[in-house]
């Protein structure tokens, strides 16, 4: 027997139309590449979005279609995005972090046939446009007074739109239809494309929605720094139009003092960004006595939260830190650090502990850890395992079959991580599998040597990695990359981590470095960390 309900299709156009027909004036402020604010609403929104669904039409975009976009978070990258997914074109999002021959890559596996770009990463795509074997159309997010002189034969954003009919079908297809395409990094090869579907994208958008995860609202304003091409804005692109929240577009402009105006100009109320970015934000805030009367929460994810950063916005801006964990491949949200009932009454110091874990999933979301037979381990927060998830939103294999079969018999996912979960569900992550360091049989976290060595007020960034040991096999080496002005010591920093990790785990070794290398999403390259000291001799050894 079957329910006896509306067959409602879960296609990402129904957002947006929301949006405009519940809350059509709410705004959407964006920085512009020049500098200006722009203010726009929901409904301004709706419209352009419907323009671009027939400017694509007319440019022969059909079902299935994909259209690349490499872009800052502003309304027009919004419009990009409605525009494609309402016919049922596939929105590809780029990073432009990405080395210009892994963008090339990326843009001829995905078979893209319109790029639509901000001119500031115009000089990428003419240096590649020789190698871009499926691009028809080049489109530029700018007007004709602000629409650069280009070799790609480029028409400007709103000339592109302009005059162009909002009579255009949306949605006319089955929820399981592709709707928008995301590649992993590549730290470790060629990048994987990630291929989300409409109903997988609400779904989604449902689960950040929840009051213990992101919890938005209409009365909101909300601040997505973490950029659109960073795993869908960490969904917010679509989860604020769902529920009428403001939504503040950064643009290109990620400093401390740029972040800061808009949180105060605009009352913004939540935000979230990678640990770097609320790194530059609290430097400024403490350099210029500033304070946050209007944000109540910041979610931070990317990489694991230095406690400095946790206990600087907790008890001296009266800021909720939530931190989050996920990953492509999950859409992004996984799990939220939002604290579990039992813990909201605890002292600063056990709340503290708590938040610097990854946290607890949502409903959708379905975490175990497992040893390396697929044999199921105990959740009991101490002991380590291989990480795996599955639920609504979450990868089932990557696009064009890269990969193989990358489920198990039961349908989990493995993250790569390496974790442990406690009987409360609260998951934390020790390691990256192809990251961990392995002494004697016995892993060590190098998670957590980090997170310490970074309390450390003279250091402003540090990775640990394994170094070969004749006895041991590996053994940790600290690399540290000196806060600006400060001369830190090998002792100053392992004084740091004496009594806060097992004695075995102290890093036989600590080098100093101008600068630890980052991968395009902001996290610490530990490859090329690998590679630049793999001939590296300890002292022990």
């Amino acid at each position: 027997m079957l329910g006896i309900m509306q067959d409602w299709p879960l296609t990402v156009n129904k957002i947006l139309e929301h949006a405009n027909r519940i809350n059509p004036t709410r705004e959407i402020i964006t920085r512009r590449v020049e500098g200006n604010i722009v203010r726009t609403t929901y409904a301004d929104l709706f419209k352009q979005s419907k323009q671009v669904s027939n400017a694509l039409v007319d440019g022969g975009i059909k079902l299935g279609d994909r259209v690349a976009t490499l872009g800052w978070n502003s309304e027009r990258h919004m419009a990009s995005w409605y525009g494609a997914m309402g016919i049922g074109a596939v929105l590809h999002t780029i990073n432009p972090r990405l080395h210009p021959e892994q963008i090339a890559w990326i843009a001829n596996h995905a078979e893209d046939k319109v790029l639509i770009f901000d001119k500031t990463f115009l000089p990428i795509v003419e240096a590649i446009k020789d190698h871009l074997q499926t691009v028809e159309t080049f489109v530029i997010y700018a007007d004709a007074d602000t629409m650069p002189e280009n070799n790609l034969g480029a028409v400007p954003f709103d000339i592109w739109i302009d005059g162009r009919s909002t009579n255009v079908r949306w949605g006319d297809f089955p929820e399981d239809t592709a709707c928008g395409l995301c590649y992993t990094s590549g730290t470790t090869g060629d990048p994987k494309g990630v291929l989300y579907s409409h109903r997988s994208n609400v779904l989604h958008t449902m689960i950040t929605m929840q009051r213990d995860a992101i919890g938005m609202g209409a009365n909101d304003s909300v601040l997505p720094v973490v950029p659109m091409f960073h795993a869908n804005a960490w969904g917010l692109a679509l989860s604020c139009p769902a529920v009428g929240s403001n939504m503040v577009m950064p643009g290109a402009q990620m400093d401390g003092a740029s972040i800061y105006e808009l949180l105060d100009t605009e009352k913004v109320t939540i935000t979230a960004a990678v640990p770097t970015v609320w790194l530059m934000l609290l430097n400024h805030l403490q350099e210029n006595d500033l304070k946050l009367p209007h944000l109540e929460k910041v979610i931070i994810g990317g990489s694991a939260v230095p406690e400095r950063i946790l206990r600087a916005f907790e008890e001296d801006y009266e800021v909720d830190v939530v931190h989050a964990w996920g990953m492509t491949e999950t859409s992004p949200l996984g799990t939220l650090g939002t604290l579990p009932p039992h813990m909201m009454d605890a002292d600063i110091d056990t709340r503290m502990e708590q938040k610097l874990k990854q946290g607890r999933p949502p409903f959708g979301v379905e975490l175990k850890i497992v040893n390396d037979e697929g044999e199921d381990l105990p959740n009991d927060g101490e002991t380590s395992g291989r990480l795996v998830v599955r639920g609504a939103a979450i990868a089932a294999g990557y696009f064009k079959g890269v990969g193989g079969n990358v489920l198990d018999d039961n349908g989990f996912f493995d993250t790569g991580d390496v974790a442990n979960i406690d009987e409360y569900g609260t998951m934390t992550i020790t390691d990256r599998a192809k990251d961990v360091i392995k002494s004697g049989g016995e892993w060590i976290s190098s998670i957590d040597i980090e997170n310490i060595a970074v309390g450390h007020p003279k250091v402003a960034n540090a990775a640990a990695i394994g170094i070969y040991h004749p006895k041991w096999d590996e053994r940790p080496l600290l690399v540290v990359q000196p806060a600006p002005g400060e001369t830190p010591s090998k002792e100053d920093v392992l004084a740091q981590l004496e009594g806060k990790i097992a004695k075995w785990w102290t890093p036989d070794d600590v080098v100093f470095v101008d600068e630890i290398p980052l991968g395009a999403t902001g996290k610490i390259n530990k490859l090329a960390l690998r590679n630049q000291f793999k001939d590296y001799k300890l002292p022990t050894a």
